[in-house]
């Protein structure tokens, strides 16, 4: 079965990633596999960049096809924070409760129809060399609630209502997470272009 190295060493960012390349049959490994990996600065000031930083670099250090990923949240009322910077928004060693606590914060007084937001994905894919050979994003828009909701996902999904369901993507099954999120909605595709490229992993 081919194999591609996911530059994280996020498990729930993994399996989450391997369930969503299943229709390709192709085999996932986290970065806690190759530990002469060393953390990777996202010195980018995108999602398209700190992607290509993270999958290009992995790439060139290990010899293996990659795949990195670089997700955040953008909040309109908050001029676009947290951004890229979503997962050490409180700090670099935040939590995820941490996190949350500081963007309720932040959001304290703004009503319920100004708390709008998305969820951003980039995906980036670098062949054995480093080079970066796809690159495509995906979003999913929805509101910022008071009050956490569910306990599916992580980050800030028990925040994150979408309208449409009336749910958090913290109570959002699976099944439905998998076909409206911002990461889904990034690999429906990338899954084309990457089962074109499998040929070559």
């Amino acid at each position: 079965m081919p194999e591609i190295v996911l530059a994280s060493r996020n498990t729930k960012k993994a399996i989450e990633i391997a369930r969503l390349l299943e229709p390709l049959e192709i085999s996932v490994l986290g970065l806690n596999q190759f530990p002469e990996v060393p953390e990777i600065v996202e010195s980018g000031i995108t999602f398209a960049e700190n992607a290509a930083i993270k999958a290009g670099q992995t790439a060139s250090i290990i010899g293996e096809w990659t795949i990195a990923d670089d997700s955040g949240l953008i909040v309109d009322a908050l001029d676009g924070e947290p951004g890229v910077y979503s997962a050490r928004y409180a700090g670099e060693h935040a939590t995820d409760a941490d996190n949350n606590a500081k963007l309720l914060d932040a959001l304290r007084g703004i009503p319920p129809e100004k708390r709008t937001a998305k969820f951003v994905c980039h995906l980036a894919v670098a062949d054995p060399t480093g080079a970066i050979v796809i690159s495509v994003e995906g979003s999913c828009r929805g509101l910022i609630i008071e009050d956490d909701r569910g306990i599916q996902g992580f980050g800030y999904d028990p925040l994150f209502l979408v309208p449409e369901f009336h749910r958090t993507f913290g109570q959002l099954s699976l099944l439905v997470k998998s076909q409206i999120s911002h990461r889904a909605r990034a690999f429906h595709q990338l899954v084309p272009q990457l089962k074109r490229a499998i040929r070559e992993i």
